[in-house]
């Protein structure tokens, strides 16, 4: 799927990243890319749907970055 937002950081528990995408559609990232940790930034992702069993995030779908432009 693509995705295309701005990047939030999370301060819930350990902390985690995250995409709110044009209809505020709340996406979290498993495996944000270091190029992709920074707060505000617009950027086009590829990302596949993450099953999981349990999380202590309680905040967006969970997907992991397939490839992504700025």
């Amino acid at each position: 799927m693509e995705i295309k937002g701005k990047v939030v950081y999370q301060n819930i528990a350990t902390g985690c990243w995250g995409i709110i995408d044009g209809n505020n559609g709340k996406w979290r990232v498993t495996n944000m890319p270091a190029q992709l940790q920074k707060e505000g930034l617009q950027v086009k992702v590829i990302a596949e749907k993450v099953e999981e069993g349990f999380s202590i995030f309680m905040w967006g779908k969970p997907i992991r970055v397939v490839s992504y432009e700025l």
